[in-house]
């Protein structure tokens, strides 16, 4: 659907990296057995591997129908390049990426709700 860099502190805390970059999912789309997931944020949920550790799926009430995955546990990392970066006002100060992408100061919920939308509508 989309993929994105996010700078916000919990997701800073939950990668154990200056800055996220996940890619979103219809949630339909993906057969996973997570079971219920853990928050520390409301309207948060996320799953961890049992067995290591790493951070493997996100979901966000604002978000509905998708599923966000760190970028890096996937085969097609290489492949998968961010389109935006979100929480833009909560980058860590001596980090700057300058790639040209768009930057949303928050959540960039519009422009991620978007991605789900039906090209058709």
């Amino acid at each position: 659907m989309t993929a994105a860099f996010c700078h916000c502190a919990d997701c800073r805390r939950w990668t154990g990296a200056p800055v996220g970059a996940f890619v979103a999912f219809e949630a339909t789309a993906l057969q996973t057995d997570l079971g219920p997931g853990v928050s520390h944020s409301p309207g948060v949920a996320r799953w961890n591997c049992s067995k290591c550790g790493s951070p493997l799926a996100a979901t966000f009430d604002y978000l509905p129908g998708q599923v966000y995955v760190p970028i890096g546990i996937l085969d097609q990392a290489a492949e998968i390049a961010p389109e935006h970066h979100c929480h833009s006002q909560s980058a860590l100060p001596w980090l700057h990426i300058h790639d040209g992408l768009p930057h949303d100061a928050g959540s960039a919920r519009e422009r991620l709700n978007a991605a789900n939308k039906d090209p058709s509508e």
